[in-house]
Order: C-alpha cells, then structure tokens, then sequence
C-alpha cells in the first residue's frame, strides 16, 4: 500500500488548494501512479502553529511501478507544476505531496518513509483513517485509527468535503 499526503494553503495555476489537489490527483497517472481511493478532505491548521492560511488536506492511496526514490521525485516535479517554491520549511504552499507510505518498507536518509512526522499530525491520520482505519505503521506497529485515537484533538482539524467534491 502506497500512502500519499496531499496538501495546500495557497493558489496555484489551476485556482484555490482544493482545485489543485483535485489536479494534482488528476495528473498522477501521467507520472506513473495509478490512485485507487482518495479520503475525505479536511481544513486544517498550519503545523506548526503561525499565521499563514489553513491547510486543504487529504490522502490517496495509489500504486506504481516506480521505485519510493523515484516516486518521490515525481511527486516533487508535480508539485512544481502547479507551482510549488521550496524555501523555508513549514512556509505556505500552492501543493505538498508527501510519500507517506511505501508498502512495507522503512527507509531513512535522503528519502524516509514511513513520512517521520505522520503518527504526530491530525491532518494526515484522520484522512488516513477514513480511507484505510486497519494500516498498519511499519515502526509503531499501530493502525491508523489507533494512531489517530491517541493524538490530541486541539490541532484545528474539520473535514470540508468527501473525495468527490
């Protein structure tokens, strides 16, 4: 099972965060991945806590033939696509897409997944929840839902839509 994060705060090319992220899912099979099924969406508060706008965020679960290194590098051109600087970390964004999950693995280096701060963020357990409760965390060895269950619920967190939307 392959996990993508998919969020943004700010406009791109195509209109407003839930615009591209519609796109952005729209464009996946041009790079090589295939989406199966896609959560609800949610609004959520920056993390860390500033004053930049609040997040559009979901998850997609997705296959491909490509590597995790290779993905990720493909999620990356996507994102500069629809417009995606990177400078400062955690600054607002017109599209974040972020490998959270590859199967199984665990890798850490220049590319680590499962995505390090996921067991830690609302606005990507509760997408992921709703679109697979039982997965698994490789390391913590804890489903989603658990996972989910156990975070505060002070992180600004409200689901805007289902996938169809």
């Amino acid at each position: 099972m392959i996990l993508i994060g998919l969020g943004a705060n700010l406009s791109s090319p195509v209109g407003g965060p839930m615009d591209t992220c519609l796109a952005a899912l729209a464009a996946f099979p041009a790079e090589g991945i295939t989406v199966w099924a896609v959560s609800h969406w949610y609004r959520s508060a920056p993390q860390p806590v500033s004053e930049q706008p609040w997040f559009i965020n979901g998850v997609a679960l997705v296959t491909s033939s490509l590597s995790a290194a290779d993905l990720l590098a493909r999620l990356h051109r996507v994102e500069e696509r629809f417009g995606r600087i990177r400078s400062v970390a955690n600054a607002a964004r017109s599209l974040d897409l972020d490998l959270l999950a590859y199967g199984a693995e665990v890798h850490a280096g220049a590319i680590t997944v499962p995505h390090p701060r996921m067991h830690e963020r609302a606005f990507v357990l509760a997408p992921l929840a709703d679109l697979a409760p039982a997965w698994r965390h490789p390391i913590l060895g804890k489903t989603a839902a658990e996972l989910l269950a156990a975070l505060p619920s002070d992180q600004g967190l409200e689901r805007v839509s289902t996938h169809d939307s």
